[in-house]
């Protein structure tokens, strides 16, 4: 499997993303806080990682769910998945929500997301009067009537 490069500033007490199996798409982003954070139901949070990267132009950063966190928890990530572009020098934060019926708290290191690094391409329009024809045409949302 092909590796790129990418800087990292850690200004967290955590230790850097990695990749769990050798196989993974992702790595688990964790909590940066100073005091456990209570999410109550329905309630959504900006959740820090104290994390800040430079990608190379061509590529995207994907913030997405964990699903051990949502199934376990109730907790998701909102945005999903949420794109860091190339150019971006902010600290990287995750968009957390409460699905459950109950206050979950989210704790110091805590994994709450994961990450997947990906190749992008930038689209270029070409204006034209009518599209190609395909069998489908515009049959939307449901057109087949299959489940």
């Amino acid at each position: 499997m092909e590796k790129i490069q990418v800087k990292i500033v850690n200004k967290s007490s955590n230790p850097l993303p990695g990749y769990e199996t050798a196989g993974a798409a992702g790595m688990d982003l964790r909590a940066e806080l100073s005091t456990p954070l209570q999410l109550k139901p329905m309630q959504r949070a900006l959740v820090p990682t104290g994390l800040f990267i430079e990608l190379p132009s061509g590529y995207e950063a994907q913030v997405r769910p964990r699903s051990g966190l949502a199934i376990k928890q109730g907790i998701t990530c909102l945005n999903s998945p949420g794109t860091i572009d190339a150019d971006y020098r902010g600290e990287v934060k995750v968009i957390l929500i409460n699905l459950s019926d109950e206050t979950q708290t989210i704790n110091q290191g805590d994994r709450i997301a994961q990450m997947v690094i990906a190749a992008v391409e930038q689209a270029e329009w070409v204006p034209v009067e009518v599209l190609t024809e395909t069998q489908r045409g515009t049959g939307g949302f449901g057109h087949t009537g299959r489940g």
